[in-house]
């Protein structure tokens, strides 16, 4: 008697509790959107290959495909709605420090634009322009970036870094910018 070869699922399921005080809505095939006490979060997940579906108090995740390359699919997708869940009931702030030794640096915000004047004696100001939905505070030495969507926080924080980046100078010796170096859950 042969025996059958056994087949492996041809997809990968997890599933995570959502908390009492948040909302979960799905547009199929991916679309979801979550709604807290800070806010509304959305996001599309179809082009991970991931199907979502509600069951009571789950969020049911199912990606279709076999290996590694699935299950970090999987993953992304998982940590991803998590993050969501987590922005819209405690939010996210990144902490930056404007250092500077050789020249007086001036941050201001306006609308959605960061503006670095004199950074490193240049003429012409810094403009950095910020995503919606993410507030940005100058206070003393630190610029304070807050927001529900952690990716939008991270892009802006990674932005106002990258545009206050030093060019065609001694980097040991100019250290002047804006440096993110603290992250952490909640609004402040």
């Amino acid at each position: 008697m042969a025996q059958e070869p056994i087949s492996k699922p041809k997809f990968q399921e997890d599933s995570i509790t959502i908390p009492q005080d948040v909302q979960v809505e799905i547009t199929p095939p991916a679309y979801l959107r979550v709604k807290g006490k800070l806010g509304v979060v959305e996001r599309d997940f179809s082009h991970a290959g991931a199907e979502l579906s509600l069951d009571t108090g789950l969020l049911k995740i199912k990606v279709y495909g076999r290996g590694r390359n699935c299950l970090a699919r999987l993953g992304t997708v998982k940590a991803n709605i998590k993050n969501m869940i987590i922005g819209v009931t405690q939010g996210y702030t990144y902490r930056l420090k404007i250092v500077q030794s050789h020249f007086p640096i001036s941050v201001k915000v306006q609308g959605n634009n960061l503006i670095v004047e004199n950074f490193t004696g240049e003429k012409y100001p810094r403009v950095i322009r910020l995503p919606d939905g993410v507030k940005v505070q100058v206070k003393g030495d630190d610029v304070i970036v807050s927001g529900i969507d952690k990716f939008l926080v991270g892009l802006a924080a990674s932005r106002i870094e990258q545009g206050s980046r030093i060019t065609r100078k001694d980097l040991r010796k100019f250290l002047d910018g804006i440096y993110i170096y603290e992250k952490k859950i909640g609004m402040s």
